[in-house]
């Protein structure tokens, strides 16, 4: 004899989501926070490091993939919002969540290339843990995050004086790396 499951409401469970992509915007919205005090000025660091900042268009540049999925994902419960009979406050809040997140994935960022670290999006990246995308798009660089597979790309933007800025210190910074092993 089977035994019947009782599956969560569609109430409760479209809460439980929202409260995932609650905590989702948060944490990118600490981390987007955090780039200032990471990167406080621009220009040429010691050590031969540099720091620049990017403008939404570079950030639109560098991030559409990623606009083109939230556009798409913006549309995906309302289908299942009247199959379920789920109140439609979760879709609006489903919404107004993925709709900051593009904010802030349009928001200007700070980048700063260092001998020992790459700062992008409020995070510190050990360049023992990164690798340059062997085809380079013309206007942003693409590096790899190492052990991440499809989802290690990790684009930088910018100006195109502020690319090749990094793109130079970024190179010497792979040298001393490829000398010391």
């Amino acid at each position: 004899m089977l035994s019947t499951i009782d599956l969560p409401s569609a109430e409760s469970f479209a809460f439980f989501v929202i409260l995932v992509l609650a905590g989702i915007v948060l944490w990118d919205a600490f981390w987007l926070t955090k780039q200032k005090s990471d990167v406080p000025t621009f220009g040429e660091l010691p050590n031969g490091g540099y720091a620049w900042a990017s403008e939404g268009p570079h950030e639109v540049i560098r991030q559409w993939g990623n606009l083109f999925s939230m556009a798409a994902m913006m549309s995906l419960p309302w289908a299942l919002i009247s199959l379920s009979n789920t109140p439609i406050i979760y879709g609006i809040i489903w919404d107004c969540l993925l709709a900051l997140h593009i904010i802030y994935l349009l928001v200007p960022k700070r980048y700063a290339v260092t001998s020992t670290h790459l700062f992008a999006d409020g995070q510190r990246y050990e360049w023992s843990k990164l690798r340059l995308a062997k085809k380079q798009p013309k206007r942003r660089i693409m590096l790899l995050r190492k052990g991440w597979g499809i989802f290690g790309p990790l684009p930088l933007g910018g100006n195109y004086h502020d690319l090749e800025q990094a793109k130079h210190a970024i190179a010497r910074f792979y040298q001393i790396d490829d000398e010391s092993e």
